[in-house]
């Protein structure tokens, strides 16, 4: 991602299984591979859209690679949507680790 001529972090998109259905989502960093944000691109499950409100994304926001990330400590749950939870907290873990080793390795620049 860049803003003019300035780098301002890296993205990705992944899927993740839901219930049934695939959870679409984003997940963006800055160029200190902290989390920027996560959104939530498609939800096609009928329970469990939660996961897409900001004020559950937004607990991510800063975290790296580092960070455990575990659903009930790190990540709060919600009730009823503890596939989702599990799955877009796991999606996301899996997608930072993936965009930081890339960009440590020069992959990413």
């Amino acid at each position: 991602m860049s803003r003019g001529d300035s780098l301002v972090g890296f993205a990705v998109v992944r899927n993740v299984k839901g219930k049934d259905q695939p959870i679409t989502f984003l997940v963006a960093t800055d160029t200190t591979d902290r989390l920027r944000d996560v959104d939530i691109l498609v939800y096609r499950e009928p329970y469990g859209g939660e996961v897409a409100y900001d004020a559950w994304r937004r607990q991510f926001r800063g975290k790296s690679a580092d960070d455990a990330l575990q659903v009930g400590r790190d990540i709060r749950t919600i009730s009823g949507a503890t596939i989702s939870v599990n799955a877009v907290t796991l999606g996301v873990k899996r997608a930072l680790s993936d965009l930081t080793a890339w960009h440590r390795s020069g992959g990413l620049h």
